[in-house]
């Protein structure tokens, strides 16, 4: 694969990996007023939540890495 692949692989990957991490320390408010969601979190703490997908997705990126860079699954 070339730069472009990979670059195009990690981006799937971190935007699947995204919707694992979003709901992680999430606590909803525990008086909801009218207008609001119910399930809506406290805070969401995106920014954190942001950096921590990023390095997941990057550890699922360097096995897909190592499994294409020296061929441990063969594709015919």
């Amino acid at each position: 694969m070339g730069w472009i692949t990979h670059l195009a692989v990690y981006f799937v990957i971190w935007w699947t990996t995204l919707f694992c991490v979003l709901p992680f320390g999430v606590r909803t408010e525990d008086a909801v007023t009218q207008g609001n969601d119910p399930g809506a979190p406290k805070q969401s703490r995106i920014g954190l939540k942001l950096i921590i997908n990023t390095f997941v997705a990057l550890a699922v990126w360097l096995v897909v890495f190592i499994i294409d860079r020296y061929d441990l699954i063969k594709l015919q």
